[in-house]
C-alpha cells in the first residue's frame, strides 16, 4: 500500500480513529435492547442508504477482495466490474432476506429476556475481538505477539 508508506502518520491516525469508533459502537451495542413490532421512528430511506453505502468499510473490503482475488490480469475493467457487481448482487438477494428473518426470529424469542442481555454483550465482544484480530493480523493466535 503506497499511501500508508507515503503518509504513515495519516494512516496511523485513521487506524486509531477507526478503532476508537468501532469500540464505541461495541459499547452502544452492549447497551441496546431489542424491540419487536415497533419502530423507533421513520426508518432511513433509499437516499440515506445511497449516501452511507460508499462509507461502508465491509463493502469496500468485499469489492477489493473480489477484484484482487477473482479478476484475472488483463480482464477489461467494465467486464470485471460488471461480473463482481453481479456476483455481489446475487449474494445480497439470497443472503439479505435470510439475515433479516433470522434477526427477527432471534428478536422475537429474546426480547425482554435475560438472553437478550447476553446476546448484546456477545455481539459487542465479537466486535471487540474482530478489532483485536484486525490489529494483530492473527499473530495473537500464533503466539508471536
Amino acid at each position: 500500500m503506497a499511501i500508508q508508506d507515503d503518509f504513515p502518520l495519516v494512516f496511523e491516525a485513521l487506524k486509531w480513529i477507526s478503532i476508537a469508533y468501532i469500540l464505541w459502537l461495541a459499547t452502544r451495542v452492549a447497551g441496546m435492547r431489542l424491540t419487536v413490532g415497533e419502530a423507533a421512528g421513520q426508518p432511513p430511506g433509499f437516499m440515506a442508504g445511497l449516501i452511507v453505502h460508499p462509507l461502508n468499510p465491509k463493502a469496500w473490503g468485499m469489492i477489493t477482495t473480489g477484484f484482487t482475488t477473482f479478476v484475472a490480469a488483463g480482464t477489461p475493467p467494465l467486464q470485471a466490474t460488471a461480473t463482481i457487481a453481479a456476483c455481489l448482487l446475487g449474494l445480497q438477494i439470497i443472503l439479505h432476506p435470510i439475515w433479516t428473518y433470522a434477526g427477527q426470529w432471534i428478536a422475537i424469542r429474546l426480547a425482554g429476556t435475560m438472553g437478550e442481555k447476553y446476546l448484546m454483550w456477545t455481539l459487542a465482544g465479537l466486535t471487540v475481538l474482530s478489532v483485536i484480530y484486525a490489529l494483530y493480523g492473527g499473530a495473537l493466535f500464533k503466539g508471536t505477539v
